[in-house]
Order: structure tokens, then C-alpha cells, then sequence
């Protein structure tokens, strides 16, 4: 098998439509890498996709060389990093061939990972075509917060009765990157950020399958609705500030400060 690496890719949000498209004139900023060059099978989806494009130029492979299986995880995390960035647009259609040249890989692990989003319901096959990013609606993320809150709330105050003040204040780091992450506006490394704070905090219940539940649950909230803005900045620093006010809670151990604070944090979007 023939090992890959993932490259830095180019900027998702300029679509190759029209002549581009249907001649093969190259796109600006795209990586791309022909597939025998990447040991890529054969035929791609057509069809007019976001960012497709029939031709590529040969560039060599990146530095590091991984096993598929690797490579099939950073192209995961690079598309849900992409998606929760606002890079991957809700009812646009990307072929994984393309998001392939970008990445500098072949198309399978692509494919591999658009799979993965779909069973997370983060996209939806179009046959011949690529995957779609679903559009999700308000209605949607309420529910999402709701569910959450119903697992999360009871474990949070049962562990704000029985953690120790000191185990709470190693997560302080975990909640300063939230505050980070925030001040630079920077919605990607927020979402990865806050979701760590969520793990940890839930960790400390010692089970695994709740583990599992909830960050697939805080996983999908952070998926961009339709038409949606972005978080504006305030928006994002209050959320992050209402990690660092709950931790000083559990330190103090104010059970109705926590109570309070743990209800109001999933009645937004984004936490």
C-alpha cells in the first residue's frame, strides 16, 4: 500500500464553476496531485460540484509518510474542521476527488472520511456527484442542546458534589484555551477547544459510553446551520467566559451557581 500524507489544503470557499470547470483550466490556491501519483483508483464523481476540477499537475508527496488508516483520520479532521469553520457551506456538493487535490492524497481516504460525516449526519451522498453538506435547521440545534443538557446537566452536578476542588482546577488550562481560542475569533480551534472542556469535565464520571454519547451530541451542534452567520465575536468570548465562570464554581463548590450557570450554557448554539 502506498503510504500518504495530508498537506495543508488550499481555501474551500472559492468554487472552479463554469469554463473553469469544463475545460480544466487550473484553479488558484488548489493542491493538486494526480491520482496515480497519490495511488488513487480510477474515475472520479462528476457532475457540477463545488470545486471541481478534471486535471491536475504533478507535485510531489508531502514530507511524512503515514498508513491510510492515519491519513483517513487527519482528512477527517481537517473537513470537520472545515465545516465548523463555515469553509464547507450547508447544501453545497463536494467530489472527493477534488477535496483530494487539495489535500495532496488520494481520493479514498476522502472518501473514507466523507462516509465517517455521514453517518454523523454532517453530510448526505449524492450519487455520481460527491456529498452534500446537510442544512440543518434552529429547530434542529434545539433539540441537540436539549438532549445534551438532559445528559449532561445531572452528571455535572453529581461530579460538583463529589470531585475536589483540586481535580477541578487542572481543567483550568482547558478552559483558558476556550478564552483563547475565542479572543482571536478563531471558531475552528474554539469548537476543537471546547469540546476537550466538555470531555474532560465528563471524564471525571469514569464512563466511557456517556463519554462517547456526549461528544458525538457536541460534536453535531457545532455543524453550521443554513444561512447562518458565523458567532459573532462577543458572542464567542461570552461562551468561552461562561467555561471559566462554572470552573470557579466548582472550585468554590457553589452547587446553585453551578446549577444555574451548567442549565444557561446549552441554551446556546455553541457550547
Amino acid at each position: 500500500m502506498r503510504a500518504e500524507s495530508v498537506r495543508p489544503a488550499a481555501p474551500f470557499t472559492e468554487p472552479v464553476r463554469g469554463a473553469s470547470a469544463r475545460t480544466g483550466s487550473p484553479s488558484e490556491g488548489a493542491a493538486r496531485v494526480p491520482e496515480q501519483a497519490r495511488g488513487g483508483e480510477p474515475g472520479r464523481e462528476t457532475g457540477d460540484v463545488r470545486g471541481e476540477h478534471p486535471h491536475g499537475a504533478v507535485a510531489s508527496p508531502g514530507p511524512r509518510a503515514v498508513r491510510r488508516h492515519s491519513v483517513r483520520g487527519q482528512v477527517l479532521d481537517a473537513l470537520r474542521t472545515a465545516l465548523v469553520g463555515g469553509e464547507l457551506l450547508p447544501g453545497e456538493v463536494y467530489s472527493a476527488p477534488v477535496l483530494a487535490e487539495r489535500f495532496g492524497v488520494s481520493a479514498t481516504p476522502v472518501r473514507e472520511a466523507m462516509q465517517r460525516l455521514a453517518v454523523e449526519g454532517a453530510v448526505e451522498v449524492v450519487p455520481n456527484r460527491g456529498f452534500r453538506v446537510t442544512e440543518r435547521t434552529p429547530r434542529e440545534l434545539a433539540e441537540l442542546a436539549e438532549v445534551r443538557a438532559l445528559i449532561e446537566v445531572p452528571v455535572m452536578l453529581g461530579l460538583a458534589r463529589t470531585v475536589p476542588a483540586t481535580r477541578w482546577a487542572e481543567l483550568r488550562p482547558l478552559a483558558d484555551a476556550t478564552v483563547a481560542a475565542a479572543a482571536r475569533g478563531d471558531r475552528a480551534h474554539y469548537a476543537e477547544a471546547d469540546r476537550a472542556f466538555h470531555r474532560a469535565v465528563l471524564s471525571l464520571a469514569g464512563n466511557q459510553q456517556l463519554l462517547a454519547v456526549a461528544d458525538d451530541l457536541h460534536r453535531r451542534s457545532q455543524w453550521p446551520l443554513i444561512s447562518a452567520p458565523a458567532l459573532r465575536h462577543g458572542e464567542l468570548v461570552a461562551d468561552a467566559a461562561e467555561h471559566t465562570a462554572l470552573l470557579d464554581a466548582l472550585i468554590a463548590q457553589d452547587l446553585t451557581v453551578v446549577q444555574s450557570l451548567v442549565r444557561e450554557h446549552f441554551t446556546g448554539s455553541d457550547c
